[in-house]
């Protein structure tokens, strides 16, 4: 079974950008997300995101004059979120999760960890650690933003299948095996190549998150919590630093 970064970079990278409908799709998405969240950003104000990908959110907030800290471990979703972003205020940085306070220049108003980022983490223990350095890091007032997949109820039978998405030329389906605290996710993606069609598949594991656990660890470490349905039905998590 591959490592997550393993997974990403010889397998979901290059189709990315696809799996999300392209590019400006996505950006789309993400501002319209945005404006949900209502964030009022002001003149100055950093805001961190972690697992930023190829800016689903970051060049929207990028774009409202936000500067804008993009973290993540694929350099090749990185370099395309460079060239994207080209002119506006955006860094990039490639390294993991848990490795972001140093790289921060000052105290950010906002951190974003979202599209089930937090799952790809390695155990509960450093979601944890992660919750505990985002009360500390952010500043007075920041709002920070999770959302996740709800995995704590296990799928049975035919439902472990999913179609993620699919064209002409492009197939991905996805099927999930469930233990106590991790769900294995084997992605399996055809490609047409001339009149064949070519299969590869990877596997890799995500973390079991349970909402109510991680919403009363938020709140123990100073934040108010308001849980809401984001996009796709996923749990969205906006935590004030109070």
């Amino acid at each position: 079974m591959a490592t997550v970064e393993a997974h990403y970079r010889d397998h979901l990278a290059p189709v990315y950008a696809w799996m999300a409908g392209g590019m400006d799709a996505a950006w789309g998405a993400g501002a319209a997300e945005l404006d949900e969240l209502a964030l009022a950003p002001r003149s100055g104000d950093l805001a961190l995101d972690l697992g930023a990908g190829f800016g689903m959110h970051a060049v929207p907030l990028a774009r409202r004059g936000v500067s804008v800290l993009a973290l993540d471990s694929s350099g090749q979703l990185l370099d395309a979120l460079e060239r994207s972003a080209a002119g506006l205020p955006l860094q990039t940085v490639r390294d993991d999760l848990l490795n972001f306070p140093r790289h921060l220049p000052q105290s950010p108003r906002f951190i974003l960890c979202m599209g089930d980022t937090i799952t790809h983490l390695p155990s509960a223990a450093s979601l944890e650690r992660l919750a505990v350095m985002a009360a500390s890091e952010i500043a007075p007032g920041g709002v920070f933003v999770i959302s996740f997949r709800d995995y704590s109820q296990a799928l049975v039978g035919d439902k472990r299948f999913i179609h993620v998405r699919g064209d002409s030329d492009r197939i991905l389906t996805c099927f999930l095996e469930y233990a106590p605290d991790v769900v294995s996710v084997h992605d399996m993606l055809y490609q047409r190549t001339g009149d064949a069609w070519e299969m590869t598949v990877s596997s890799y594991q995500k973390l079991r998150v349970r909402p109510d656990p991680l919403i009363d660890h938020l709140r123990s470490l100073g934040f108010s919590v308001e849980r809401q349905t984001g996009m796709r039905g996923m749990v969205r998590l906006v935590c004030t630093r109070l």
